[in-house]
Order: structure tokens, then C-alpha cells, then sequence
């Protein structure tokens, strides 16, 4: 990975100032990238991607995912397929974006696997291939990652690609939730519902909520006006689908 010798910069000080001084984290990122140091690529790439510090610019993020990604930064390679994936400063293109996550996930970075999954579960840029997105969706699981283990709990829910076991995948739900990720925060919720624990079902549903982008939280907000249990549809006439969260890490 790319970290040239002889060029400062200071981690700790970039994170102190990026909540209440994003313009000058910007300014200490790009001195370091322009200098060559790819880590600081990467993160000056995302700041232009969700317009902190910087004037928003996906075609700008995309410049400093691909100086990154030439420099064998694991992470510049999953943003650069993510950008290929969602046209972020650039045309979409489902198979430049496998193959960047692919050697991104040939450097063992767990975002990296988990959305090659994706795409081999969906067939986008690869071919559509679920025994392929299992091995993977494990593998990303095995390594943490709270949003590969909502997607396998499914596998095991229904049956895909493996013997249908509800124990594990609602275990696999339970870790997502408590590793932050907003669906399996919901899939948590509604075995909890099942379970009857709806008190906490309404808690989990009510942290889970703000996380999600519109179009989950739209969905969300129908399946709880719904809902046979009145505090899910009271829980839903307190919640409101704006102002949208972005998903661009990852």
C-alpha cells in the first residue's frame, strides 16, 4: 500500500478537525494526496463524495479514487467500484466495478467482499452466481462486517445455497443489529416482534429508522401502518422519511 516516506500527516489532527473544521481537515488531506501519500487520497476522495470540507464533486472523488487505486490502496478500489457501480462521476459500469472490488477484495478488505457479493447475488458485472455470493457473504460475516451478516442471515432463513436454519440466521440478525447496520437492526426488530418482545422491537426500530436511506425508509414506514401490533403503527405517525442518509461508504 502507498505511503510514501518523508511526507507528514497527521491522523489524529485530520480527525480532530473534521466535525467542527471540515475546510482545514480538506486542506491538511490535500497537501499529503498532492504530495503523493495515498491514504490521504482516499479520504480526500471521500470528503468530495459527500461535500465535507470541499464543494461536493463526484468527478473530483473519482480522481482521487483512481490515483489511490494505482497506488494498491484497498479501499480506493472499493470506492472506485463503487463510483463505476452508481455512476458517481463517471458512467455506469457493472463489470469495471466487479473488477475493482474484486482486487480490492483480493487485499482482504471486508467492504470489498461483501459487495462483490452483492453483484454475484444479483448478477451485475459478473455473472449471477448465489453459491458464490454465500461464500463470500461468510466470508465478509466471519471478518465482522454487520451488513455481509443481515444478507446471510437470509441465506439461512430461506434456504439459499444452504440447509434453511432460522437459529442462525436470526443469531446473524441479532449481530447486525448490534453492529450498527439498519437492516439487520429491522430483521432484529421483526423476530423480536414475532417473539413477542415489541417493546423493544419499537426501540430498535426507532434507532434504525434515521440510518436507513428514503427509499428503505419508505418501505418501512407502509410495512408499519400495517402492522396488526398498535405500537408499531403508532411508531410509524412519529417518524418521517426526510431528510434522506447517504450510503456512499462502503
Amino acid at each position: 500500500m502507498s505511503e510514501p516516506v518523508g511526507i507528514p500527516l497527521d491522523l489524529e489532527a485530520v480527525n480532530h478537525l473534521l466535525p467542527h473544521a471540515p475546510e482545514e481537515a480538506a486542506t491538511l488531506l490535500h497537501e499529503a494526496a498532492r504530495a503523493g501519500r495515498g491514504d490521504a487520497q482516499t479520504w480526500l476522495g471521500q470528503l468530495y463524495l459527500n461535500g465535507l470540507g470541499v464543494s461536493l464533486d463526484p468527478s473530483e472523488a473519482l480522481y482521487w479514487f483512481q490515483r489511490a487505486a494505482h497506488a494498491d490502496m484497498p479501499m480506493a478500489m472499493n470506492m472506485l467500484g463503487r463510483c463505476h457501480e452508481n455512476g458517481w462521476g463517471c458512467e455506469i459500469d457493472h463489470a469495471l466495478a466487479a473488477v475493482w472490488y474484486r482486487r480490492s477484495a483480493d487485499h482482504g478488505l471486508d467492504w470489498a467482499i461483501y459487495n462483490l457479493a452483492q453483484m454475484h447475488a444479483q448478477g451485475r458485472g459478473v455473472r449471477q452466481d448465489r453459491t458464490e455470493a454465500f461464500r463470500l457473504f461468510t466470508r465478509a460475516a466471519t471478518m465482522g462486517h454487520a451488513r455481509a451478516m443481515h444478507f446471510l442471515g437470509q441465506f439461512y432463513e430461506y434456504g439459499w445455497e444452504v440447509a434453511p436454519d432460522r437459529a442462525q440466521a436470526f443469531a446473524l440478525y441479532r449481530h447486525s443489529a448490534e453492529g450498527g447496520d439498519y437492516r439487520g437492526m429491522c430483521s432484529w426488530a421483526s423476530v423480536l416482534t414475532q417473539t413477542g418482545h415489541v417493546t423493544e422491537a419499537v426501540a430498535l426500530l426507532a434507532r434504525a429508522f434515521p440510518l436507513a436511506p428514503p427509499h428503505y425508509r419508505e418501505a418501512l414506514l407502509v410495512s408499519l401502518r400495517a402492522s396488526p401490533y398498535p405500537p408499531l403503527r403508532a411508531l410509524a405517525k412519529n417518524l418521517s422519511v426526510s431528510p434522506g442518509t447517504s450510503e456512499t461508504p462502503g
